[in-house]
């Protein structure tokens, strides 16, 4: 492995969200703790769309913590955030070990904590997103370096069981059609060993039976193996997003750091252009004062309020909708 840090999508030179020219007390947001903020939850609950959003907001960068994800490959499978989908933030330790590697959580800690100090030396905030909270837990508790160096705050996206199952099941379905088999199929090789690397993530060995037997079996029975193989790994990714919950709940009070639960379950309710205002007004809403508030210690609404209107105060917009202070009380949860 060549680079530690290697980014996957361009950078964009983005603006924070918020600039408040003398509204905030600059002397002491300089000389606090170095920030770094972290994203998890359950296999497509949405951590790195709100990691991304933030990333927007607060010139921030995002570093990846998913095992499968740190691998060369599968992209589709492992669903790989798009360079569309980066919207210009960068990604670090996003496909950046070979397919078969082993990368464990201690050399995740390593990258990470390179990761975490190239992007404070260039003014930026680091958010690390991702569902192996086991390499999370590793980098927070494995060694001195994350408590006593950073502050730390914590974004749960949380979902309810059966929506987020109903979601994930109709996300197979749209993986099949972008190209899933094709993309199993052009790793696969029968006999072959799928525990090491990025051949455990889930969709390899359920496709197994089913391309064993292209060449040898009639189209009906194809078909049927192609279904069952198809409901396996919706099955298995939904056991998966149960064990990351559990993962999730066992160890947030181990985490330094606030813990923010943000319950995006109504998000997944809704429909079209519903779904990205449901987001805006309870997830990345939210999220965006909440971040505010533990970068400077201060609400972002009474900035605005406390600040000298003869100053340039660029506020743009918080999100894509207005966000009454309300909305915060009741979608999220501290841990």
């Amino acid at each position: 492995m060549t680079s530690m840090s290697t980014v996957a999508c361009k950078q964009a030179q983005v603006q924070p969200l918020m600039n408040f020219r003398g509204g905030l007390n600059m002397e002491s947001i300089y000389h606090r703790r170095d920030k770094v903020v972290f994203v998890v939850g359950a296999t497509g609950t949405g951590k790195s769309r709100l990691a991304i959003d933030l990333a927007v907001r607060f010139r921030g960068e995002v570093v990846n913590s998913d095992k499968i994800q740190v691998h060369k490959g599968l992209d589709t499978i492992t669903n790989k955030v798009t360079e569309e989908e980066c919207r210009g933030v960068t990604h670090h330790l996003l496909g950046i070990a070979a397919p078969d590697s082993e990368f464990t959580a201690v050399d995740f800690r390593r990258c990470a904590l390179l990761a975490i100090e190239s992007i404070l030396a260039r003014g930026r905030l680091p958010i690390i997103a991702g569902g192996s909270n086991s390499f999370i837990d590793a980098l927070v508790n494995g060694g001195p370096e994350v408590r006593s160096r950073y502050d730390c705050c914590f974004f749960w996206v949380d979902v309810s069981m059966p929506v987020l199952h109903s979601f994930v099941s109709r996300r197979v379905d749209r993986m099949v059609e972008s190209g899933l088999v094709e993309e199993v199929r052009s790793v696969y090789h029968p006999g072959a060993d799928n525990s090491k690397g990025i051949k455990r993530a889930i969709g390899v060995s359920e496709m197994e039976q089913y391309l064993s037997s292209e060449s040898t079996a009639d189209d009906r029975t194809r078909a049927k193996l192609l279904e069952e193989a198809v409901e396996s790994i919706k099955v298995n990714t939904c056991a998966l997003a149960r064990r990351q919950l559990e993962k999730i709940q066992s160890l947030s009070s181990n985490w330094a750091g606030d813990m923010n639960r943000i319950d995006a379950t109504e998000v997944f309710l809704k429909e079209g252009k519903e779904t990205d205002e449901a987001w805006a007004r309870l997830v990345a809403g939210p999220c965006t004062i909440l971040l505010y508030k533990f970068l400077y210690g201060q609400d972002p609404m009474a900035a605005m309020l406390s600040t000298d209107t003869s100053h340039d105060v660029t506020i743009g917009k918080l999100v894509s909708v207005s966000i009454p202070m309300i909305v915060v009380a009741a979608t999220t949860t501290r841990v």
